[in-house]
């Protein structure tokens, strides 16, 4: 069946870039229709990504406290794990979420379509949804398709061998696991399963885990990662794996040329992700794709063709949701005739494991590179009452100035609730403040924001909670 529709405004994607595109343009009045390939709205991040690893991080967290604490003075019995009701759990806080999301959009009589979109030209999208066809002319689209998991092609077929989307159904606890790949996702998954019962192994390519992360803030969680996980292979390769039932071969080779095998029960592949933009058929519309597959657009969002804009993982890194939402609000504004553009200041990166990392703004290894010249104000956890408490005191925060003028250009934390803390940090770049303006600022104690304001002590020399001789 052939359907005729006719929108000022069509939004190919429901993730937090696509839906926030759609409700933005329908609150500045434009009539709205949002393409979703799936059954349920809220894309990767709400349903297979963001949200159910946040949720199985904070039991995993609790399940940690609650051993680590036996030290001083307080024993739990060993914890029984009820596999079915924390998948309950778990989907409960998706449908929530989820119903949230679909009364917002038909609050705002936002159009759902279920389908998936194709251009026809520069205002026309076929949406096929089984027998059914619907094509829609437009004045502006928003492509807002998201991002995938990249495979690997050599490996064998096995229900064994999972991706981040298989392992956030949580069906089992194997007892032996190995990650592919020691990037944010793998370790946030490996957390997980190490806290539910699992012996973890890691393997990375690279020499280091988080290649993208300081090393000075990488350091405490790749500690804690060497003492609970059972292996973290470096500069090692899979070469081959082979399917045993019911066990997996892995074959290794280390960058010396060395190799081993070992057997594990799951393999979790997580060697980064790629933009949705195959199927979309921008060639037609000479929407050139990069050589990583990202679609090139302008600050406001427009690509090659100005009435078509992209938003999200499509557009390049980094692939993240807050990201993408910002994005989502410009392309809408721009589409309704606002001044509006996409220049952030900084955009905070969040590691979710324990302890957690976050930064904003170019990290100390970029601006080496960059031959960008700053000045540094760091204060180690070991100093903070509140960390103390948390036993956290591998942590620390730093901020790093323009020698300039003393404002802030960057900084990162690691620690407990790193991922709240670092929003201080991006207003503080956004608004242009200076070491002065976050040291004079009173911040509550005891609390870990005060280790923000001491690390700009740090740098001024106004130091007391620290003997610092050479700022006196």
């Amino acid at each position: 069946m052939n359907k005729q529709i006719h929108s000022e405004v069509v939004v190919i994607g429901s993730g937090p870039g696509g839906y926030t595109a759609a409700f933005r343009a329908a609150d500045l009045g434009k009539k709205v229709i949002l393409v979703e390939k799936d059954k349920y709205l809220g894309g990767v991040c709400l349903n297979r990504g963001c949200i159910p690893s946040k949720s199985f991080l904070h039991l995993s967290k609790i399940i940690e406290d609650a051993e680590s604490i036996k030290n001083y003075g307080v024993t739990f019995l060993k914890p029984t794990l009820d596999i079915n009701k924390i998948r309950s759990w778990k989907n409960n806080i998706i449908y929530k979420l989820n119903t949230g999301i679909n009364q917002l959009a038909k609050s705002r009589k936002i159009k759902i379509i279920n389908g998936f979109a194709k251009f026809e030209s520069k205002n026309t999208l076929a949406i096929e949804n089984n027998s059914d066809i619907y094509r829609i002319t437009f004045e502006n689209c928003i492509i807002a398709t998201g991002s995938s998991v990249k495979k690997i092609p050599s490996f064998p077929s096995s229900n064994k061998i999972i991706y981040s989307s298989e392992a956030l159904e949580l069906s089992t606890i194997p007892n032996k696991m190995l990650i592919v790949g020691a990037g944010y996702i793998g370790l946030e998954m490996g957390s997980v399963y190490n806290a539910l019962g699992s012996n973890i192994t890691v393997v990375e390519f690279m020499n280091c885990i988080l290649p993208g992360a300081d090393r000075d803030l990488v350091k405490p969680l790749e500690k804690k990662i060497k003492n609970n996980f059972s292996n973290l292979y470096l500069s090692t390769k899979v070469k081959k794996i082979e399917v045993d039932k019911p066990i997996l071969n892995v074959f290794f080779e280390k960058e010396d040329g060395t190799t081993f095998s070992e057997t594990y029960d799951n393999i979790l592949i997580s060697i980064g992700r790629k933009p949705n933009t195959d199927n979309l058929n921008l060639e037609s519309l000479n929407i050139t794709i990069d050589k990583d597959g990202f679609i090139p657009i302008n600050q406001k969002c427009q690509t090659a063709i100005p009435n078509i804009f992209a938003i999200g993982d499509v557009t390049g890194n980094p692939m993240l949701a807050h990201k993408a939402s910002h994005e989502g609000k410009v392309a809408a504004e721009v589409i309704a005739g606002l001044p509006s553009r996409f220049e952030p200041a900084a955009i905070p990166a969040v590691i979710f494991t324990d302890p957690e990392i976050a930064w904003a703004g170019p990290t100390e290894n970029e601006l080496i590179k960059n031959n960008v010249a700053y000045k540094k104000g760091e204060f180690p956890w070991s100093a903070s009452a509140k960390a103390q408490v948390f036993d956290d005191i591998d942590g620390k925060t730093k901020l790093l100035f323009d020698p300039k003028d003393n404002k802030v250009i960057s900084g990162g934390i690691v620690g407990s609730n790193a991922g709240d803390l670092i929003g201080e940090i991006v207003l503080a770049i956004e608004m242009g403040a200076d070491a002065e303006d976050i040291g004079l600022s009173i911040h509550p104690h005891p609390t870990l924001t005060e280790t923000i304001s001491n690390a700009s002590e740090m740098f001024t020399g106004t130091i007391t909670d620290l003997y610092s001789p050479k700022n006196n």
